[in-house]
This record gives C-alpha cells, sequence and structure tokens, in this order.
C-alpha cells in the first residue's frame, strides 16, 4: 500500500462512527424499564446506597490514589 493512500485511510477513520439513527435496539434503553416499580431489587438498591458499607467491613471502601481504581463495593454488594 502506497503512504499515500495509508494516510487517507488514517484521516478517513480518524473518528469513532455511532450508530444511526434508524438503527433499531435489541435491548430497551435502561434497565429500569426491565424492573417492575413493585420489585424486591428495588428495595435492595435503596438500603445499599444509604448504608455505609465500611461500617460493614469492607475493607476496600476507600480507594487508593495509585493503580486503576477498584469497582465500588456497594455496587459488588448489590450483586
Amino acid at each position: 500500500m502506497p503512504v499515500i493512500e495509508r494516510w487517507q485511510a488514517l484521516l478517513l477513520m480518524g473518528f469513532v462512527q455511532g450508530e444511526s439513527r434508524s438503527q433499531g435496539a435489541l435491548f430497551p434503553v435502561s434497565l429500569d424499564e426491565l424492573i417492575p416499580e413493585d420489585h424486591l431489587v428495588r428495595v435492595i438498591n435503596l438500603w445499599v446506597d444509604r448504608v455505609d458499607v465500611a461500617r460493614l467491613g469492607f475493607a476496600k471502601a476507600q480507594p487508593k490514589s495509585t493503580g486503576r481504581p477498584p469497582y465500588d463495593p456497594a455496587d459488588l454488594l448489590k450483586l
């Protein structure tokens, strides 16, 4: 491939292309649409949002400043 063609290919593919506006979705936009209003998972979600996970004994509740941040202990408790 000549040098000019390689540069043209890089310039044409410089941005991430989004989905077409007419593209249909296989899944709902959010999980909220799938979960009924009276489901138990909503109670668990509200409880974990209000509880202090560090007091529950989660040792990694305060992330360190180095390296990649860990998953939020509250999110893991919800799972």
